[in-house]
């Protein structure tokens, strides 16, 4: 008999993308990857040209207006984990994610509101110079995620 609760699950999503192409291609990234569903922040998603596996049809996908509406919805026994160069960040190397979690990236030229900084329960970050693009660090995360569950 499996037991759901100890597979665990994740969302993956955007608070206030840039570029509706950023948003395509995390998604398609998010199936490939394994997500339970994926979520904007702000900005709306609209159908991407890039998104050539059509993943806002093959799994849920959330809108919320603010980082509040967000917060209050967020699935029961899940953590937020927020990608972000700060200087509280765990390295991703070394992370171990939770089975059950919600990844939250920011905008390139912005990142995550300091709303969402202090709400999330983990801060990961890449050893890179610069910020990366949020599709690629999107796709980061859930590969780091994918090989250590292994």
């Amino acid at each position: 008999m499996v037991n759901n609760l100890q597979q665990g699950f994740f969302g993956i999503g955007i608070q206030n993308g840039k570029t509706p192409e950023n948003l395509g291609v995390l998604w398609r990234s998010a199936q490939n990857m394994g997500a339970s569903f994926i979520f904007t922040i702000g900005n709306r998603y609209a159908k991407q040209a890039c998104d050539t596996h059509k993943a806002t049809g093959a799994m849920p996908y959330f809108h919320y207006n603010t980082f509040e509406e967000f917060y209050s919805n967020l699935p029961k026994g899940a953590q937020l984990v927020g990608v972000e160069l700060d200087e509280k960040a765990e390295p991703l190397e070394t992370f171990k994610h939770p089975r059950r979690c919600v990844y939250l990236l920011g905008a390139e030229d912005h990142g995550l509101s300091k709303t969402a900084i202090d709400k999330s329960h983990f801060l990961v970050k890449f050893k890179t110079i610069l910020s990366l693009n949020v599709s690629v660090a999107g796709s980061i995360v859930m590969y780091d995620r994918q090989l250590k569950s292994c």
